[in-house]
């Protein structure tokens, strides 16, 4: 432990204080994360620092500017305006390079499911797949995935970037591989705290120079022109296909359509997969031939789809073509996933860079069921007999809806609460899992009250993590409420990327 020396001076003249410090034991990791609290700091500083009236403003410029820029919510057939916090959640370039990394291992190693899927019978055990998704799976997963298989989604996840442990604060709670929210919701936030906020807190502070990172629009862009490539397609039009007669949801697909043909100058459809037709040899929307889809519809949708008397032929030729993206492996896409991450019955399966990314970062997960398996602390015991016990350690989830919908979290709960809960999902036709529970950060957002004050109030943050090969987008949810969803009436907040105002600095750097 060293000293270190801090000039201080009075009106009296210098003092030279010395006091024992452990700054220069810090890891390398512990000195990022202190660098991430003093960036956040500063943005802080520089925000409050603005007066009143520029911050009343700045509320009410960026509302406008989310209605205008279509930051909505359907729901019940009316747009609602989503929430965008105003301060920046701030984020190191060094921090971005390790959560690209880490995002990219584990939505690599969803996209190896369906090998695994159809070689080990434990694996298909451990999953939850009806008889329906199964047919498909079989038809449509082909050698042509083997070469090109693409996946374009969005792993859910908390992490603290101020902590010095910022590292151990990561946990990617749950996948979602096909369809996610946010591609045109996250980039209009960050364009509107680059219009809005960044301008203001680079005035209170001229050294404070805040950036956006990935466009996550431009990622799923370059994924289907690759796509395209890789198959050999000579066309580039592209169908976003979802169902076009719900009356709630993520409303984007319609956008993101206009984005991408003013943009890229290709032809970007939008319809229903209903409407599609096997026109000849090809596939078509309206006699235009479609190059590739992209989806936010599942294999289930399709199933209920076609029993209501709707072809789906056009669909089921697109899968077995791999021109479909998310591909038919997202098919997978439940919490359970992570059972077959942090099982040790299939570590095998895994490479030892893989295992070491899931041991850090992805939670104990299993199916909730009558069964041993292996718990917490790597010993084996009775699954439900432990859940009942560690009812404080624990969430319950419905293994494949989302939206926060049905969470039970065990600490918020009543003993008799989580039993009852135990026991409807042991009930449930459909299958739910238990999964260690894991710290949810919390920041202080300013907000308005009703009487025009300014004041801070506590948000649970929880980010999603977009990666490619060339980069990780995210984008950031809040509430305050631990389950924090768009769909619970949560709200958004933007990613600013800047750099720490100054290294810790010891002794032996000094002179």
């Amino acid at each position: 432990m060293a000293a270190v020396g801090l000039e201080y001076r009075f009106p009296a003249g210098p003092f030279l204080l010395f006091f024992e410090s452990a700054f220069t034991m810090l890891t390398p990791a512990e000195e990022l994360g202190l660098g991430g609290a003093s960036l956040a700091g500063r943005v802080r500083k520089a925000f409050y620092t603005a007066d009143s009236k520029s911050l009343h403003d700045l509320f009410q410029n960026i509302r406008r500017e989310c209605s205008q820029r279509h930051v909505v919510y359907l729901r019940a057939g009316k747009l609602e305006t989503i929430r965008l916090l105003p301060c920046p959640v701030t984020v190191l370039p060094d921090q971005i390079g390790y959560l690209h990394y880490a995002s990219l291992v584990i939505h690599n190693a969803l996209k190896r499911l369906p090998d695994l899927y159809i070689q080990d019978f434990a694996v298909r055990k451990a999953l939850e797949f009806t008889e329906d998704e199964e047919r498909w799976l079989w038809d449509c997963w082909g050698p042509s995935h083997q070469e090109s298989n693409p996946v374009f989604g969005r792993l859910d996840a908390v992490v603290d970037f101020t902590s010095p442990m910022w590292k151990e604060s990561l946990w990617f709670v749950e996948p979602n591989m096909s369809g996610i929210g946010g591609i045109h919701l996250a980039p209009m936030c960050e364009e509107i705290l680059t219009e809005l906020v960044f301008p203001l807190l680079n005035s209170q502070d001229g050294q404070l120079q805040l950036e956006t990172g990935h466009d996550i629009r431009e990622l799923l862009m370059q994924e289907m022109l690759d796509h395209l490539e890789a198959i050999g397609s000579s066309g580039r039009t592209v169908c976003m296909v979802e169902p076009m007669d719900v009356d709630s949801g993520i409303d984007e697909q319609g956008v993101l359509a206009e984005y991408y043909h003013e943009r890229h100058g290709i032809t970007v459809l939008h319809a229903d997969p209903k409407d599609l037709e096997d026109s000849g040899g090809e596939i078509t929307l309206n006699g235009v031939p479609v190059d590739l889809l992209y989806r936010d519809y599942s294999v289930l949708d399709l199933v209920k789809l076609e029993r209501a008397g709707k072809s789906v032929e056009p669909m089921r030729r697109m899968f077995r073509e791999n021109r479909i993206i998310s591909s038919i492996a997202a098919e997978l896409d439940q919490k359970n996933c992570w059972e077959i991450f942090t099982d040790p019955q299939f570590a095998h399966y895994f490479g030892a860079d893989e295992r070491q990314v899931f041991r850090r970062h992805i939670p104990w997960t299993r199916m909730l069921m009558e069964r041993n398996t292996s718990l917490p602390g790597g010993h084996s015991g009775d699954l439900l007999e432990y859940v009942r016990s560690e009812r404080e350690t624990l969430v319950i989830k419905p293994n494949r809806s989302y939206g926060g919908e049905g969470v039970i979290i065990g600490i918020a709960a009543s003993e008799s609460e989580w039993d009852q809960a135990i026991k409807n999902a042991l009930e449930d036709k459909t299958r739910w899992v238990v999964q260690q529970l894991v710290s949810i950060p919390v920041y202080e957002f300013p907000i308005i009250d009703e009487d025009g004050g300014i004041h801070l109030e506590p948000f649970y943050i929880v980010a999603g993590f977009a990666p490619t090969k060339y980069g990780v987008a995210i984008l950031a949810r809040a509430s305050q409420k631990q389950v924090v969803n768009v769909a619970q009436r949560g709200g958004m907040c933007a990613i600013g990327i800047g750099r720490p105002p100054g290294r810790l600095i010891g002794p032996e750097r000094l002179g």
